[in-house]
């Protein structure tokens, strides 16, 4: 189970964050916890930090008080506010993880690798791998090489920590020159999931070209990345023009210090809790400020806990010169969308589609940003910018085919959307999502039916879980006047979904059909409920569902001149 560690920390402040206080110094505190705690459960680390500092200046030694505020500090990436709080926890004999995480960053930010030594020796580490690797790198930055490499060594022999410590090692020899003997063990730990990160891909890369071996450093680049992937252009144009890449993956102890951290937070990622997992990344950055991988993470598990502004701060903090700034600006450009500042993701995007005018990705993300904004006119211009970059159709294009399409049904370019869906099947045979919107869509369309239903009936045997899907083969058939057959599985789309206002409008009529119109009131009454509380409910017409309750469908039919209900005689 994913969990909060910020929120439990605080959590478990509730039943001691008094004690041992008076009851007029627990009332004093007690307005800022409370705000503090409140902020911390919601992730909102800006107004904790504000009130756990608040409440520790009325607390001083309070442990909880301590802990959380380290805690809020560091997840800001204030490491610099939480490193005298972190000190005041350790002389006061408080053991813990995240106070020492900050003082060994502390430790290492100034050099003082002895000092870091000694903390390891006295058990006041982060923890099992990370201090293995922490003594191996301050034994580097105390200019004892060999007593390090023995370090790195030990730490192999550890079940399940082999990859990490070979992987390390291969970067200490490094950082002081030894490339033969970097290589040597990065070839011979090809499988190591450190190697298979983009940042260790990068290192074998800069290694070989440190041994002059430009052509299996450039046939490694072309093996792993992109042609278009902007962030290994200049590596890739310097080995095309013969030059020696530098090694800067990891240049000083210092930076091996980050990339243990790196390394934990790589490996936490997707398993543990967003928040626990941050911690990590956000240590990385104290220690090496250049460091855009930590940074693009940072901003990934905030965006995943709803802080959006503190994500687009994230990624705004890549500077243009990067090579990561192409993944920056998109990664901004999505957080200020769910931040609902759409008209700021939207320049974000138009500049990007200025400064990176050739790479096809930037146009499809401006596309798909305008087509969810209803502004399908300029979705479609982007969409067609996207498709001339890339030359021939490919399979994998085949959703910015899709995309288009349904720009031009919703432009009412019926033949172009058409053609659009059919280039998508194409491209991707049996792709259940255009199967499903080019049925739908020929049913609204009143043409090539059953056609229509075929296709809607692979897609649900595709996807039968999908609501919408079988509430589209409900649909056609309703169209084609099988109210019967219709019914079951308008029922089993309204049990999918069954606060989607379309589908209980759809439901609702298809009961009348077949003479349930008392069931048909009811879900229609469902169907209008259900309106305001759904952001995608522009296909429902809710001036169109109260008619129906005044009048029923019959009558609604014959006022917008429809054919009327078939009967059993029809």
């Amino acid at each position: 189970m994913r969990k909060r560690v910020l929120g439990l920390a605080v959590a478990l402040a509730m039943s001691g964050v008094f004690s041992g206080v008076g009851p007029s110094q627990a009332q004093g505190i007690a307005g800022a916890y409370l705000a503090a705690r409140s902020a911390g459960i919601a992730s909102d680390y800006k107004a904790a930090a504000e009130y756990f500092t608040r409440a520790l200046a009325r607390d001083p030694s309070n442990p909880q008080l301590l802990e959380n505020t380290v805690l809020a500090q560091l997840s800001l990436g204030r490491v610099e506010r939480a490193i005298p709080v972190a000190r005041k926890m350790e002389s006061d004999g408080l053991a813990s993880q995240f106070a020492r995480m900050v003082l060994v960053a502390d430790e290492v930010q100034k050099g003082q690798y002895d000092a870091l030594l000694t903390r390891l020796e006295d058990g006041r580490g982060v923890g099992p791998l990370v201090d293995g690797l922490l003594e191996a790198w301050a034994l580097m930055g105390a200019s004892k090489v060999s007593d390090a490499l023995e370090a790195f060594d030990t730490i192999a022999e550890e079940r399940g920590l082999s990859a990490f410590a070979l992987f390390h090692k291969a970067m200490a020899l490094a950082t002081v020159g030894d490339f033969e003997s970097a290589d040597e063990i990065l070839n011979e730990n090809t499988a190591s999931p450190l190697q298979s990160t983009r940042r260790g891909a990068i290192a074998r890369i800069e290694i070989l070209s440190q041994l002059d071996r430009a052509d299996d450093a450039l046939a490694l680049l072309n093996e792993l990345f992109a042609p278009s992937d902007p962030s290994v252009a200049a590596l890739r144009a310097a080995l095309e023009q013969g030059q020696t890449l530098p090694f800067n993956v990891v240049q000083t102890p210092q930076d091996g210090v980050a990339e243990v951290f790196f390394s934990v937070a790589a490996a936490l990622n997707n398993e543990a809790g967003e928040e626990y997992t941050l911690l990590y990344t956000r240590i990385v950055e104290y220690l090496r400020p250049d460091h855009t991988d930590a940074i693009l993470m940072s901003a990934t598990l905030l965006d995943g806990l709803s802080r959006h502004e503190l994500a687009v701060a994230a990624y705004k903090s890549v500077p243009a010169d990067s090579p990561y700034f192409f993944s920056a600006e998109l990664g901004r450009a999505e957080s200020l969308r769910k931040a609902d500042k759409v008209d700021a993701a939207v320049e974000v995007l138009e500049q990007l589609s200025r400064s990176h005018a050739d790479m096809p990705l930037v146009w499809i993300t401006l596309g798909d940003l305008m087509r969810q904004l209803k502004r399908f006119e300029e979705a479609v211009t982007a969409y067609d910018k996207a498709i001339s970059l890339y030359g021939d159709p490919m399979q994998d294009q085949w959703f910015l085919y899709y995309a288009r399409a349904i720009c031009f049904e919703r432009l009412d370019e019926w033949p172009k959307a058409e053609a659009d869906f059919r280039q998508a099947l194409d491209l991707n045979p049996g792709q259940p999502s255009v199967l499903n919107y080019l049925g739908y869509s020929l049913v609204e369309q009143k043409m090539k039916l059953d056609e229509a239903l075929a296709m809607i009936e692979q897609a649900v045997a595709e996807r039968p879980e999908s609501g919408y899907i079988v509430d589209s083969l409900g649909w056609v058939l309703y169209r084609l006047g099988r109210y019967d057959d219709a019914i079951m599985h308008m029922e089993r789309a309204a049990e999918l979904m069954p606060v989607d206002p379309v589908v209980n409008d759809h439901l609702g009529d298809v009961l009348w059909a077949v003479g349930r119109k008392r069931e048909a009131e009811f879900q229609w009454q469902r169907a209008l409920s259900f309106v305001k509380y759904d952001n995608a409910s522009g296909d429902v017409d809710a001036d169109r569902i109260r008619r129906k309750l005044e009048v029923g469908l019959d009558q609604v039919l014959a006022e917008e001149g429809a054919p009327p209900l078939k009967t059993a005689d029809d």
